[in-house]
């Protein structure tokens, strides 16, 4: 038996493919294997007996992944993850042009042999797994409405571009009159009176300026514009569809809010200001609950996006740039949480003023202020302590 091997398993839907390396990079065992708890089990024992050590990698580590994942945790292995797209440009560097489930699992094997400081896949605890399974469901639901909310626009400006301009169909009222009246003629021949009585009747807030607004809107066009009665129908469908998703992310959101207070670090975070619920379930949920992986506060940053890496050549030097590999979840908590503190809180908002009379751009003395407020998360989380105006004295011993 081997002392030490390198297992790559190239993750599929239905099967995965799996290789096995020597420390030479000698091909020790190659089969295709089902995405199914009996015939993994197969291979983690297979593989086992090949070596006394098994260091594993895999390309993703979602989805198909999970199943391997909890097997290959539950047998207290390592396993390393190397992205897609490292997988892909290292290929190229490999003999052949062909393109197999069997050629990327080698390429895996082979990187996580030769690599080093490959990231180390753990199974988290189940409320961070909620966590991030909440996030990303909220993420495809704002994106859905924003989607949405476009093309009601779209389509609404097809309609009565007055209209468009006058109603915000962001808020509930809007989206409520749309479902019932579209069309200027039917708003005109309505009144202000009685779509106020029509609006009240469904607890619409705002119901009497809203009636005034929308038909006033109505009465500027006379015009009745091509395709108007289909116009009608696709904008009372998406009026109802924005508001069934606002009713689905309402409901995400109460969920989310839940699992988030359950976690020990909620007071910690929620303290820092321009953090709420939400970018704090979203902090959790990129870090997986702990800043146990991250070395320091630098590496969090790098690990985020916020710490510029050099790009020099030559005589050229001192060229910084983003990195091209970060967690975007987790910068967008950073720079979403920058944004909000320089509205609330003074000393952002100074700091924020300092960069931009430095000849900094918006865009740069934001990122400059969220990489300050990584180190002071950092130091809060590392301390369990909550954020304050005034740190706390250090006494000596």
């Amino acid at each position: 038996m081997l002392q030490q091997a390198w297992a790559g398993i190239d993750i599929g839907k239905g099967h995965h493919h799996a290789v096995v390396i020597d420390s030479e990079g000698n091909r020790l065992l190659s089969r295709r294997v089902a995405n199914s708890e009996d015939e993994l089990l197969n291979l983690i024992a297979q593989v086992l007996d090949l070596a006394d050590e098994v260091t594993w990698a895999v390309d993703i580590c979602t989805g198909g992944a999970t199943l391997l994942l909890a097997l290959l945790v539950a047998h207290r292995q390592q396993v390393l993850y190397i992205p897609s797209t490292m997988v892909n440009r290292a290929a190229g560097g490999y003999r052949g042009a062909g393109k197999t489930d069997a050629r990327d699992a080698i390429v895996i094997a082979d990187q996580a042999r030769m690599r080093r400081g490959l990231t180390a896949l753990r199974v988290d605890e189940e409320l961070i797994v909620e966590l991030q399974m909440l996030v990303a469901r909220r993420r495809d639901l704002v994106a859905d409405r924003t989607r949405m909310v476009n093309r009601l626009r779209e389509q609404l400006l097809a309609l009565c571009p007055a209209l468009e301009r006058t109603l915000d169909v962001t808020n509930k009222g809007p989206l409520v009159l749309l479902t019932g009246y579209q069309r200027p003629a039917d708003l005109r021949r309505l009144g202000p009176a009685r779509l106020e009585e029509w609006l009240r009747a469904r607890k619409v807030k705002g119901a009497q300026a809203l009636a005034v607004t929308a038909v006033q809107a109505a009465r500027s066009q006379s015009t009745t514009l091509p395709g108007e009665q289909m116009a009608a129908l696709l904008v009372a469908q998406l009026a109802e569809g924005v508001m069934t998703l606002n009713e689905q992310i309402k409901t995400i959101e109460q969920l989310i809010e839940d699992r988030f207070h359950r976690h020990e670090l909620t007071e910690v975070i929620e303290s820092m200001p321009g953090i709420g619920v939400v970018l704090g379930a979203e902090f959790l949920a990129a870090t997986g609950g702990s800043l146990d992986q991250f070395a320091s506060a630098d590496h969090l940053a790098g690990y985020a996006g916020l710490a510029p890496v050099p790009h020099d050549s030559g005589r050229v030097s001192g060229n910084l740039h983003r990195p091209r590999r970060y967690n975007r979840a987790l910068n967008r908590v950073f720079y979403t949480s920058a944004l909000v503190s320089i509205q609330h809180n003074p000393e952002s908002r100074r700091f924020y003023d300092r960069k931009r009379s430095e000849g900094k751009r918006h865009t740069q003395a934001v990122l400059a202020l969220a990489r300050r407020r990584v180190n002071v998360l950092w130091a809060l989380i590392r301390d369990r302590r909550s954020y304050q105006l005034t740190p706390p004295q250090v006494q000596a011993a």
